[in-house]
């Protein structure tokens, strides 16, 4: 493998029913910082059946280039064709970098393309960088330079490990939803596109999609919103949750939770904030009765404002909060919605 041959920041261009997902403009943002550190383009991969159209937005969020797989084999998710189709593509223009976002879908396929393409694969990062590798110099050995350093946690969270690729190429990775930022939309800006299909053959690896059943639910994505009200073990009960959801809806917040809820059954897992459920980026983040293990720090601390209510003066969220309150929720949670009632009201 000839390292220099490979250019380029390419990002898998994730779309559902010919919808661009979040992670997709994400992956974009932070493609096009890295592709400015290595003064070269972003590229964006957009695989599925009729998806052209979907290539000025991508644009507009910063892609340099789309390169578009258009076949009628890609228009649900199958692991073999996309991945033959992101393999393909990647043998084909050799990018520098290629990212994916750590979603259902890329979790499945970033790893069996990485094994095809014969390159390492780090899984569910939350920061990518552009640096020196190793990063501490090593007397005796060279120290290579822009080199993509990612970063995840590791050993359950316990500790943060930051990992290269300097050996083989592209340096894939595949990053967490909501810990990157979308760029600022521009209008009107266009990109390159590229159509490329590199031939579709069913074999015996091509499952048959018999029936697509979609899942109906009432439950707000707490990735979307602005104020999360989070609840923790501490809580005491499901029923006890009446009264986050009470401050929640004179904010006009989003009630959240820690694992520790989930895994008592108290809450659904689409609602859990942390390192093993969703990432989350509010403005302001209530952390009610949440001891603040680094688990579940990880999915929230990038939060605007984060205030903690705990009677536990020593427990580890005051470390990350903005404000903290020692006492009994039972009390202050009530009080504060009573006296966020009457601000309002006097407006």
């Amino acid at each position: 493998m000839n390292i220099q041959d490979y250019k380029g920041v390419f990002v898998f261009a994730q779309q559902v029913d010919n919808v661009l997902s979040g992670i997709a403009l994400e992956l974009v943002g932070k493609g096009k910082d890295l592709a400015k550190d290595l003064g070269t383009e972003v590229t964006a991969v957009l695989v599925g059946s009729d998806v052209k159209g979907l290539a000025d937005e991508l644009a507009e969020y910063g892609a340099d280039k789309v390169i578009v797989v258009d076949d009628p084999e890609l228009k649900e998710y199958r692991t073999e064709p996309y991945a033959h189709a992101l393999a393909s593509v990647i043998n084909e223009f050799k990018p520098e970098i290629f990212l994916v976002g750590a979603t259902a879908i890329g979790r499945d396929l970033g790893p069996r393309v990485s094994a095809r393409i014969h390159t390492g694969l780090t899984a569910d990062c939350t920061q990518l960088d552009i640096g020196d590798f190793p990063i501490n110099p090593i007397p005796g050995k060279e120290q290579l330079h822009n080199q993509l350093l990612m970063t995840r946690p590791a050993f359950g969270g316990n500790t943060i490990a930051t990992i290269a690729c300097p050996d083989f190429r592209p340096q894939m990775a595949t990053v967490r939803p909501g810990v990157m930022q979308k760029a600022p939309r521009e209008a009107g800006k266009k990109a390159v596109v590229v159509e490329f299909n590199p031939g579709f053959t069913p074999n015996d690896k091509y499952v048959e999609i018999l029936k697509v059943v979609k899942a109906v639910s009432d439950v707000a994505d707490i990735m979307d919103a602005k104020i999360l009200v989070s609840g923790g073990r501490g809580v005491g009960s499901p029923e006890n949750f009446k009264i986050l959801e009470d401050l929640a809806e004179v904010l006009g917040g989003t009630v959240s939770c820690s694992r520790a809820v989930v895994d008592a059954g108290w809450k659904p897992k689409d609602l859990q904030v942390g390192q093993t459920g969703k990432t989350v980026r509010p403005n302001v983040y209530f952390a009610i009765g949440i001891s603040g293990a680094i688990q579940h720090v990880a999915g929230m601390e990038e939060a605007d404002i984060i205030i903690a209510i705990n009677k536990d003066e020593t427990a580890p969220i005051f470390d990350v909060a903005d404000y903290g309150i020692v006492g009994d929720l039972n009390k202050i949670v009530p009080a504060l919605t009573e006296r966020l009632k009457a601000e309002l009201a006097a407006k």
